[in-house]
């Protein structure tokens, strides 16, 4: 026998209290993923969360058992102490238009609902889904890496491309060649692609088989293999631009660029995989 959750008028009440009470935020993160740089991935979060939690539902439909019909019964009151307490929290942050705090809030609530209407089981069969929609909110202090993340990348980019036998003189974010005067903005700092292939690799993490410690260093390890990405992107910029002319390498070769060395660090990720026994789809979450 299986357990179902139908949408019934109390469900369907609390689900349209929940998008009108939330919906300024929901209008704040459609805003950063259509204007953000760093977060354009967002937009691809939700459906993902979503197709991960019904697949997780559809997976696992076995009926609560006595044992956990007695702590449904006992956990049905802290589920509402926190609920209360995400969704004044939720209001706080909101009234100081703290968005990316009460996204947080929001997530917590979804969480505490989750847990009121159906059980703490269900909780943890959604435990990823919920928590992986974290990673959909702009966090304020990500900009601010921009510049210094840009100026260590033009630093170690000039000095590769010095070891090729180019001269050049890096001043800041300053790039100073025979032939050119570049800008290492904010645009080359490389967090963008940081950002989505973290995300890319606690999905992977969750949905292969694997031992835990290779997920693990599978997430940490998507953090210098991006940074060392970006270099590498920065120095074949400089490159470029040395051979070809600033026009050439800041704007034709710089929109291409980005996509091309993101590709190729996920074909990177391929044999890292292999080699961590991280490789194989896990039958029972997707």
């Amino acid at each position: 026998m299986s357990r179902s959750y139908p949408l019934n008028p109390l469900l369907l009440i609390i689900i349209l209290t929940f998008i009108l009470l939330t919906w300024p935020v929901w209008h704040w993160l459609w805003r950063e993923w259509m204007g953000n740089d760093y977060y354009s991935h967002g937009v691809l979060i939700l459906p993902t969360a979503l197709f991960l939690a019904i697949q997780r539902l559809r997976l696992h439909k076995e009926p609560l058992t006595p044992d956990e019909q007695i702590e449904k019964s006992f956990s049905s009151l802290y589920s509402k102490i926190i609920l209360c307490l995400s969704v004044v929290a939720y209001l706080i942050f909101l009234n100081y238009k703290a968005y990316y705090l009460a996204a947080f809030a929001m997530i917590a609530m979804i969480g505490a609902i989750v847990w009121s209407i159906g059980s703490l089981r269900l909780v943890r069969l959604w435990l990823f889904p919920i928590g992986y929609l974290l990673l959909m909110v702009p966090l304020p202090f990500v900009e601010r890496l921009t510049y210094p993340m840009a100026i260590f990348a033009g630093l170690c980019g000039g000095g590769m491309v010095r070891l090729l036998g180019i001269d050049l003189q890096i001043v800041g974010n300053a790039v100073t060649l025979p032939n050119a005067e570049l800008v290492i903005g904010a645009q080359c700092s490389g967090i963008n692609s940081l950002i989505a292939l973290l995300a890319l690799t606690i999905l992977a993490s969750y949905i292969l088989k694997g031992p835990w410690w290779g997920r693990l260093i599978l997430v940490l390890a998507s953090v210098p293999l991006a940074i060392t990405g970006n270099i590498l992107r920065i120095t074949s910029l400089i490159f470029v631009a040395r051979s070809y002319g600033a026009q050439a390498g800041f704007v034709f070769y710089h929109d291409y660029s980005g996509i091309i060395f993101f590709i190729c660090i996920l074909l990177l990720m391929l044999p890292l995989m292999r080699l961590l026994q991280v490789n194989t789809l896990r039958l029972d979450v997707i």
